[in-house]
């Protein structure tokens, strides 16, 4: 039985590279080349967001920084910047997975969007520390809501197709330890 868990975070860290890297091509493509479109959202921060809200274990922090530090290099971002507040989003889920269990899906939801809102203040921030220059801040506002709005329905996905739900009182892991 232990054998078949421990096969089965695999297969989750499996499909969850395959997704990340399936998102990062299509937002290489160069889908539009008429300016001033609205920004879409960041699913690939929803994605990570939710699974490290309902199963902590299947996204070791080390494969979350290679994704991350993968999409600054390939969307020519500040190296490092987005993948170290990111990193220190999803662990601050992981702290707190014992306490999150219980959380409505309502409370749960206003808690990702306050990481989101603080993920772009803070990034906005070492932007301006540094003098870089910043995208327009409607721009990166309305990204920021349309990942909120979007991340209901990432959840709602992920629970209908991989069934990724946070984990029961008592069940126990790969390692035979309660979650």
């Amino acid at each position: 039985m232990a054998e078949n868990i421990g096969k089965n975070v695999w297969l989750y860290r499996g499909i969850f590279i395959l997704l990340a890297f399936f998102l990062l091509f299509v937002r290489l493509l160069p889908l539009s080349s008429v300016p001033g479109h609205l920004p879409g959202p960041d699913l690939l921060l929803c994605i990570i967001l939710a699974w490290v809200m309902r199963r902590p274990e299947y996204l070791p922090v080390m494969m979350i920084t290679a994704i991350v530090f993968l999409e600054d290099i390939l969307l020519m971002r500040p190296l490092g910047l987005w993948t170290a507040l990111v990193v220190l989003a999803t662990e601050f889920l992981r702290s707190r997975a014992a306490l999150t269990r219980e959380l409505s899906f309502a409370v749960e939801w206003m808690l990702i969007a306050g990481l989101m809102i603080g993920l772009l203040v803070a990034n906005r921030v070492f932007f301006a520390i540094t003098f870089l220059p910043q995208p327009v801040f409607g721009f990166a506002l309305t990204q920021t809501l349309w990942s909120i709005l979007c991340y209901p329905f990432v959840v709602m996905v992920f629970r209908a197709t991989l069934d990724l739900r946070k984990p029961a009182m008592g069940e126990l892991d790969a390692m035979g330890r309660r979650l």
